[in-house]
């Protein structure tokens, strides 16, 4: 019986589309017919004696338990709709129907309470399912004591009944996990893809913005140095190529996944920037080594600091300090009047948590970037 229960398509995908269903339900209805074949001699021996209405209560029975395994097999939901309740509840009165009337007679009509026991397993799950399940226990031994039959026999009858619905109910509680399992996984899956593309447009956002940052304030220093300083203006302009190149390469770099920076040569890129734009730039970095594990996050720190400085903050003046596992970014601009405290900063928390650390900010005497890693 239980083997008709374990090919129910609990390795399809959850949830499973309509077509998967219907071979589900199809591929379950033919092995619990498989199951159905100790009903044979049941039959033989009511077509033998003529018990014609014992014939047509026996094939109703084997199609409404079909029926059932079938509804079971092709559910998704948790619960069984009241429709299918029915049916289960049509099923087992046409079997206690045929056990009370035919039951002393041995031929194989005991077996008809396992079927039912399995086919309520298969429906509902625990602890629905195990209430069924000892409820066509007790019903079975109670029979068997009110028509006298041998005490090894109801015995016997009872382990049967009570061993299928119990792997009934084991297997289908396992397809219901196996199935919470896939969908979770599923979930993982989308949630990896959904935090790389924010990884991606993180690193497109800290590169284009700094990069294109740098390439508006080198053409405006162009354009100042066009007409009284030509060859400076052709070295500007010179610059301008080179860092979009670079930008060019790091976008690539980004795509292919390999994308890293180095706190020594951010610095002094962002000295050269913030010269660029007319800010003193004051690097303080005697503290000892960097640890490696905190140089990729600190320069990503240092270009977006930088970065937002040169955009928003009109300071004439900017201090980069490291000290230890701390390293801060003050200007004596604006403050935060004209920053957009949007993917850059956030960015950066990112980034930070990534190793441990964190970000914050101060408004007073200018603005002050902090990045700190306990």
């Amino acid at each position: 019986m239980s083997s008709g229960f374990f090919w129910s398509g609990a390795d399809e995908p959850y949830p499973a589309d309509p077509r998967r269903i219907r071979r589900r339900r199809w591929r379950g209805m033919f092995f619990a017919a498989l199951w159905l074949t100790p009903l044979i001699g049941t039959y033989v021996w009511a077509v033998h004696t003529g018990q014609w209405l014992a014939v047509a209560g026996l094939t109703a029975f084997v199609v409404l338990y079909l029926a059932t395994v079938m509804v079971a097999f092709a559910r998704e939901a948790a619960d069984p709709s009241p429709r299918d309740q029915l049916l289960l509840a049509v099923t087992a009165a046409v079997g206690a129907g045929l056990l009370i009337a035919h039951g002393d007679s041995g031929h194989g009509w005991w077996g008809i309470a396992i079927y039912l026991a399995a086919a309520g397993a298969a429906l509902y799950r625990p602890p629905k399912g195990v209430y069924w399940v000892g409820g066509v226990l007790v019903f079975l031994v109670a029979l068997g004591f009110y028509r006298e039959r041998p005490g090894t026999e109801i015995a016997e009858s009872a382990f049967s009944l009570l061993l299928a619905g119990a792997v009934v109910l084991l297997i289908r509680q396992a397809m219901h996990l196996i199935r919470e399992l896939r969908r979770t996984r599923g979930e993982l899956a989308r949630s990896a893809v959904e935090r790389e593309r924010l990884r991606f447009a993180r690193d497109l956002h800290d590169l284009l913005g700094h990069s294109l940052s740098l390439i508006v304030v080198k053409a405006e220093l162009t354009q100042r140095l066009a007409e009284r300083d030509p060859a400076a203006a052709r070295q500007e302009a010179a610059e301008i190529e080179a860092v979009g190149r670079q930008a060019l390469a790091e976008v690539r770099q980004t795509v292919s996944g390999y994308r890293t920076l180095r706190f020594e040569d951010e610095l002094a890129r962002a000295k050269d920037a913030l010269a660029d734009a007319g800010i003193e730039a004051v690097i303080r970095t005697g503290d000892g080594p960097l640890p490696s594990t905190l140089d990729n996050a600190f320069a990503w720190v240092v270009r977006e600091g930088t970065t937002n400085v040169i955009r928003h903050s009109s300071a004439s003046s900017c201090v980069i300090a490291r000290t230890g596992t701390r390293l801060e970014i003050r200007d004596d601009g604006k403050g935060a009047a004209n920053l957009v405290r949007g993917n850059g900063l956030r960015g950066l928390a990112e980034r930070m948590a990534d190793v441990g650390g964190h970000v914050s900010t101060v408004d007073k005497a200018g603005f002050i970037l902090r990045a700190e890693v306990p």
